[in-house]
């Protein structure tokens, strides 16, 4: 984490320096110090950074991926003449562990149209999710374990 605060901050200082305050010339100045940050990864002991980054932005991908296919469901489910919806709720075993894991996972859930993360059990290790339509919750269970939750492990771990 923390090089990503120096990588944003060289694109920011590249910006000043540049005196060109354009999204282009931004997006250049991130570019540039993520080479940098790269290049100087041993000396500040982040070997992965690239690599995680990369994962960062899979994910991202994925979520706007996930965002445009369950707006769609959504859209067809409330336009079709016949409102055929199971709304309920399923408990989802979490594998992340972390605050920050289970904060995103919960968010990401809830910011696709058609789910919502309802609450987080005392342990930490259930994920309780309402659904419009939970006519399959093991279906529910894998699309969250192989989407979202597996791409978080991937850029937290």
């Amino acid at each position: 984490m923390r090089l990503l605060i120096v990588n944003l901050l060289m694109g920011v200082m590249w910006v000043a320096v540049s005196g060109s305050a354009t999204v282009h010339n931004l997006f250049l100045g991130f570019c540039l110090s993520l080479i940098i940050v790269w290049l100087l990864r041993e000396q500040v002991n982040g070997t992965n950074y690239l690599v995680r980054m990369m994962r960062s932005f899979s994910l991202f991908g994925l979520f706007m991926v996930e965002l445009a296919k369950s707006a769609w469901k959504v859209t067809v489910l409330v336009l079709s003449p016949k409102l055929h919806v199971e709304p309920g709720i399923f408990a989802y075993p979490l594998k992340v562990t972390s605050d920050i894991e289970i904060t995103l996972l919960a968010n990401l859930i809830t910011l696709t149209p058609g789910t919502l993360s309802v609450d987080v059990s005392e342990d930490r290790k259930t994920l309780y999710v309402h659904a419009l339509d939970c006519s399959d919750p093991e279906g529910a269970r894998r699309d969250i374990a192989d989407g979202f939750e597996r791409k978080i492990l991937e850029v937290f771990q």
